[in-house]
């Protein structure tokens, strides 16, 4: 389990980055997409094992760079990353809000 996930953790998503463009994916139904609020979300240590297994093919690293699980928490809003770096890689940079992500979504 990667080290972005406690391991007491009991909602977890698959993260990595897309090989052509560097852009950061999310696993969701045996494919990846770049909105994290699509991400499919695993709960429990169990599903989270067989999510992560599920986003590792063989052939992986054709497409993607190291995928890992990482810790998300639920809200009335929905799912969110719980650690700083998940919540950047999310939603981009944090110097800048018209760049990256955010800049999108308004």
């Amino acid at each position: 389990m990667a080290q972005h996930s406690s391991k007491g953790a009991r909602f977890q998503a698959v993260t990595a980055n897309r090989l052509n463009d560097g852009e950061v994916v999310y696993f969701k139904d045996n494919g990846w997409v770049e909105d994290f609020a699509e991400a499919e979300i695993a709960d429990g240590l169990e599903a989270a094992e067989a999510l992560l297994t599920r986003a590792s093919p063989d052939n992986l690293e054709v497409f993607i760079l190291d995928p890992y699980l990482f810790e998300v928490s639920e809200s009335d809003n929905g799912f969110t990353p719980v650690s700083v770096r998940e919540n950047i890689r999310a939603k981009g940079p944090t110097v800048r809000l018209d760049l990256g992500k955010q800049a999108t979504a308004h």
